[in-house]
């Protein structure tokens, strides 16, 4: 049996599979093609994850949020792309509560992005109504994958049934 790490400043990776209650020998056992030895790499950042490695470490310590960190931290092109979703707050009141206050926002500025489109320009003097309504569509967008990750991180705890939501999904 391994030690238990007495590490200060762990990454995301280390504490996902501890806490999970995972030796890195018994990581590498679910994780099949990673080595313990390239686990306590990743976990010591003497070496970067591959984003295959991410998702294995996702599935094996149940923890959907690694993919969204890594595309968020490390991946070059997810960090212009991605935004991090702040796992803190993840509980399905606070991102209905999210939604909800942006869907509203955009529902009381549609008539206002509809006069700042129509000629197919957005002038100085529209500029800022348009950033304000460009902020809430991507804080909509972030908040989907937040929900994204709940739905996912309760299928893994068996808190819902993935395959009836996805049967509704395919409807």
């Amino acid at each position: 049996m391994g030690r238990k790490s007495i590490k200060e400043n762990k990454n995301v990776y280390q504490i996902a599979r501890e806490e999970q209650n995972l030796t890195r020998a018994q990581a590498s056992e679910k994780l099949v093609f990673i080595s313990e030895a390239k686990i306590e790499k990743i976990e010591s950042e003497a070496a970067k994850p591959q984003p295959e490695d991410v998702v294995a470490m996702s599935k094996a310590y149940l923890r959907p949020d690694l993919c969204n960190y890594y595309c968020a931290n490390e991946c070059p092109i997810g960090q212009k792309n991605v935004a991090p979703v702040n796992f803190k707050d993840l509980s399905l009141s606070n991102i209905t509560l999210e939604v909800l206050s942006s869907l509203n926002f955009l529902n009381n500025n549609k008539d206002r992005l509809v006069d700042i489109t129509v000629d197919g320009k957005i002038s100085e003097t529209e500029m800022k109504d348009f950033a304000g309504i460009y902020k809430e569509l991507t804080d909509i967008a972030n908040t989907a994958q937040a929900l994204k990750i709940w739905i996912e991180q309760q299928a893994n705890e068996n808190k819902i049934d993935i395959n009836a939501l996805n049967q509704h999904l395919n409807k």
